[in-house]
């Protein structure tokens, strides 16, 4: 039995991550990273589990075992930060999170005995700095990414010179305040790098989750919870360490916002390995250069997180040695970090020629992200489990509000007759 689960189980948990929008690149590290979190028996179960949110008794019938029985299983998985429990409206349900952004941080969020983080820390190094597939997999496949840039708010103008049209939903000050839960763990990238004797000195135990993700990971103490006024002064440090805020690409029931610095996180790493393709989305402004201000200090080289910011000659005749700051706007995050590190007003904000917009949530990004990768049928229908209606009728609707090409690219994957009727009604009626 046992070989059997190793043959089956292990492999159909990398099938099962990979009908996830975001998957897992199949290698040797991963499926080492997969038995440090797994037992034998958990992956087995694991990969039955439906791609959506699903009922302890669901995941029963799909067992084959009682509710009791399952409910336990369901809970130690839940209580390792394997799966995410969510309670509402009196329903329990559960969801396993993809590999990245999901149960490979929670496994380093927080200091823990029952598995070996050193290992994991080597392995999960070896597995994403090894080659570039699983970066580029989880970075740069399709348009719509995993995360956005945050505006760094102590670069914006003061209100009474406000020129610059900053959403709610662009600032993290915003997120903490309207979030109904807010947790704070230890940095997954830092913690990994100090396994690894490599961490800077930037603060550990600053890492954000909020609304349903922090629920869940505060209930079994992966999360510290905090008050808004705790985690806004938390926001102050990370702001005083020049660290930048990346989260989820969503406006509304943000996840998470990582404060990453620029040598030890994964997705600065991605940012500056692949900045011409775009693996992450920028905020919707870039740094203006005032040129007959700078000094040349390359202050603005050092703090920039993705190397965007360079000096080249001044062609200052009179000052053959003077140089200028200058800036690769393809490269640029956008996060503003320079603006205020440049000690001579040098650097403002402007505008970005075209607003980048997020998906609505995380359904509407998981939809859109799904087509782009050519896994939006592994949304709607599911072998696994019976089909939540519920759950359907919020895919279809993130759907049918897609741009008419996005429409066409869903219905040619998911070939359904229903989806393809309700895509020409919504033609219809919008014409």
């Amino acid at each position: 039995m046992s070989h059997h689960l190793v043959k089956t189980g292990y492999t159909g948990l990398v099938e099962r991550l990979n009908r996830f929008p975001q998957g897992a690149t199949p290698s040797e590290a991963l499926f080492k990273i997969l038995k440090i979190l797994f037992s034998e028996q958990d992956a087995a179960r694991v990969s039955q589990l439906p791609v959506r949110p699903f009922s302890v008794k669901r995941a029963s019938r799909i067992w084959k075992l009682s509710e009791v029985e399952t409910r336990n299983i369901l809970e130690n998985l839940a209580e390792r930060a394997i799966l995410l429990d969510v309670e509402k409206d009196g329903l329990q349900t559960y969801i396993l999170p993809p590999p990245m952004i999901g149960f490979f941080e929670f496994s380093l969020m927080r200091l823990r005995g029952d598995i070996d983080q050193k290992a994991l820390s080597e392995l999960f190094h070896q597995y994403v700095h090894g080659s570039d597939d699983f970066l580029k997999a989880l970075f740069m496949t399709g348009e719509t990414q995993v995360g956005r840039i945050f505006i760094h708010e102590p670069a914006l103008p003061e209100p009474d010179a406000f020129s610059l049209c900053i959403l709610d939903y662009e600032r993290a000050t915003e997120v903490i305040k309207t979030a109904s839960h807010r947790g704070i763990s230890l940095c997954y990238c830092r913690h990994k790098m100090a396994h690894l004797d490599r961490a800077c000195a930037a603060p550990q135990e600053i890492c954000m989750t909020f609304n349903e993700p922090a629920q869940a990971l505060i209930k079994h103490r992966h999360a510290r919870s905090v008050s808004k006024e705790e985690c806004l002064d938390l926001l102050q440090v990370a702001w005083d360490h020049k660290l930048v805020q990346f989260g989820s690409n969503v406006r509304e029931g943000i996840g998470f916002i990582c404060n990453c610095c620029g040598c030890c996180c994964e997705a600065m790493a991605a940012a500056r390995r692949f900045g011409l393709m775009h693996p992450i989305h920028t905020t919707n402004y870039l740094p203006a250069l005032q040129s007959e201000k700078c000094k040349g200090c390359g202050r603005c080289v050092q703090v920039c997180p993705v190397a965007a910011m360079g000096l080249v000659s001044a062609n200052d005749p009179r000052k053959q040695k003077r140089k200028l700051a200058r800036v690769s706007e393809e490269l640029c995050l956008g996060c503003g970090l320079c603006v205020r590190e440049c000690p001579d007003g040098a650097i403002a904000l402007k505008e970005r020629p075209q607003r980048v917009i997020p998906p609505l949530n995380a359904v509407h990004q998981a939809v859109v992200m799904a087509i782009e990768r050519g896994k939006l049928q592994n949304l709607i229908f599911d072998n696994h489990a019976l089909m939540s209606h519920r759950f359907m009728a919020a895919i279809l609707g993130a759907i049918l509000k897609l741009p008419p090409v996005k429409q066409l690219m869903a219905s040619e994957q998911v070939k359904s007759r229903y989806l393809e009727a309700l895509l020409r009604r919504a033609g219809m009626s919008a014409g």
